[in-house]
């Protein structure tokens, strides 16, 4: 079993005058760095503004995580140097705080914004003849990439010349494991949560992006009465201010379909409920026919909420027409039709962005944060040496025909989250209830 751990050096924690948090600007080696020289003696950390020296929290665990090999030091008020010693042919990830661990704050006491590192070093072993001729392979991905890669324009790389400039490391790859791994490193990138590579064992995400979430469960208990965690992914209550009802489903992955029948439980108990608030913050997708499912139970008829266009089959490097994406009544559940408000925020993606679209369609109100902008419908591609590879193979669209991967979707109403640990309050809830009340 891996071991998280988490460097944690006194704690000092300031309350007042909250200003933007504080994040990371640079790291060296960078994260997706790959063919990092094994040599490398230390992790340089660089943060946008002053940082407290009170505590820290380097996050990781298990073989991943490098030896730190002494005094972890503050160069200065904004950079930090962790003396490391790395192994050959070696994958390292840490994390600049995360969720859980938040000791890495500025001055004023305000946690930085949580930010992964993940790198590979160089390996001895590259002129060590693998009877493995991974070129093929590297050629292949380069044609999906422009060709069967729906996002393929966003950023404007040159596939060609992105793998040729890892190829003599791809090519010392000595496994079929370690090429899926150095190259999940180079597909990082693209940028894009929805590019995966898969391997006899197991599926690798490629981009692992910092994203800083506009909750917490802590402060949000705080404020609602019966706050109960149904299943695995549905979380209820009701508000003290108005004994509004709550519910909130955190996936829509297939293996949580069961643990949806306490949402439909939940609508079915307060169906005649003037007002209920839906949240989508911690929910970062899934299967969309499940979003379907719970999305069902707020329309009465059938009603378009998206938009997409496909890359051709038929035609690698074209787009189909765009198709429209309608929801129907879920008529074997509970219906709801009283007023809705949808908290969204930078956790929101995938599929969930998808449900949230779903339910403005409904003539839901949506409060919080703009959504994180990442949807993509993998489609898989045999890349030989039992690799496969998954590529977006659309571009979502609102209704209106706005393209929104990178973006996000912005809510009706946008409310800035406080700064600090754990908040006295949830201006997002807050904000829903006062929605509501008009």
């Amino acid at each position: 079993m891996v071991r998280m751990l988490a460097l944690v050096l006194a704690l000092i924690v300031a309350t007042t005058a909250f200003g933007a948090p504080p994040t990371v600007v640079s790291a060296t080696p960078e994260n997706g760095a790959v063919g990092v020289d094994p040599g490398t003696s230390e992790i340089v950390i660089v943060f946008d503004q002053a940082m407290s020296r009170g505590g820290m929290s380097i996050v990781g665990g298990g073989t991943t995580f490098p030896q730190i090999t002494g005094q972890i030091r503050w160069r200065d008020t904004r950079t930090l140097v962790i003396p490391v010693k790395l192994e050959p042919g070696h994958e390292y990830q840490l994390s600049i705080n995360n969720q859980r661990f938040t000791n890495f704050r500025n001055t004023k006491g305000e946690a930085c914004v949580p930010y992964p590192i993940r790198f590979v070093t160089k390996s001895d072993g590259e002129d060590v003849e693998t009877g493995m001729d991974f070129g093929p392979t590297i050629d292949r991905v380069v044609e999906l990439m422009d060709t069967m890669y729906s996002h393929r324009d966003r950023l404007g790389l040159d596939w060609a010349e992105v793998m040729d400039e890892q190829r003599e490391v791809l090519m010392g790859s000595l496994t079929p494991e370690a090429f899926a791994n150095t190259l999940s490193f180079v597909l990082a990138r693209a940028r894009d949560k929805h590019i995966l590579i898969r391997t006899p064992n197991g599926r690798r995400m490629t981009y692992i992006a910092p994203v800083a979430p506009n909750f917490n469960r802590m402060t949000l208990q705080k404020q609602l009465d019966s706050y109960t965690q149904a299943s695995v992914t549905v979380f209820t209550g009701t508000t003290k201010d108005g004994g509004i009802p709550y519910l909130s489903v955190e996936s829509f992955m297939r293996e949580s379909e069961g643990d949806l029948d306490e949402a439909f439980a939940f609508i079915e108990a307060h169906k005649d409920a003037p007002a209920m608030i839906v949240d989508a913050r911690f929910n970062s997708g899934g299967d969309e026919t499940l979003a379907q499912g719970i999305a069902g139970c707020f329309v009465g008829e059938s009603v378009p909420y998206a938009k997409h266009v496909s890359i051709d089959p038929d035609h690698p490097g074209e787009f189909l027409d765009p198709a429209t994406r309608v929801l129907e009544p879920n008529t074997e559940r509970p219906r709801f039709s009283g007023r809705v408000v949808v908290l969204t925020g930078p956790v929101t993606m995938s599929s969930c962005e998808a449900f949230v679209l779903m339910m403005k369609a409904a003539g839901a109100t949506t409060v919080g944060a703009p959504t994180q902008g990442s949807s993509g419908n993998p489609r898989a591609y045999d890349l030989g040496h039992e690799i496969t590879l998954l590529l977006p193979s659309w571009r979502a669209m609102t209704m209106g025909g706005e393209f929104f991967e990178g973006v996000g979707l912005a809510p009706d109403v946008e409310v800035e989250w406080p700064g600090g640990m754990h908040p006295a309050r949830d201006p997002v809830l807050e904000k829903a209830i006062e929605v509501l009340k008009d």
